[in-house]
């Protein structure tokens, strides 16, 4: 199925993209700009971005890899909820 007509990028693509990169570094982190890059693409329009990202959530190697989750706890983040910024922003 054809996700972005600008770019010609189908779901096959997608998924051949998410694979490689997953077997090439398990511990990588597969973004939508990743997966552009991956296919020698840009975004244009983005109005395909929806089901680009529907049809990568639906890539069983899309989860984020285990030594990766859970890095931030909230009890770390309390505290930082402006981000370091100043108040007068």
């Amino acid at each position: 199925m054809i996700i972005c007509h600008c770019q010609r990028i189908s779901d096959r693509d997608i998924n051949a993209a998410i694979d490689w990169m997953r077997a090439s570094d398990p511990s990588t982190i597969i973004t939508p700009g990743k997966i552009y890059r991956a296919l020698g693409k840009r975004a244009d329009c983005g109005g395909c971005m929806p089901l680009f990202l529907s049809t990568m959530k639906a890539n069983t190697n899309l989860k984020v890899p285990a030594e990766l989750t859970g890095l931030r706890t909230t009890a770390q983040m309390e505290g930082q909820a402006d981000e370091g910024r100043r108040k007068g922003n």
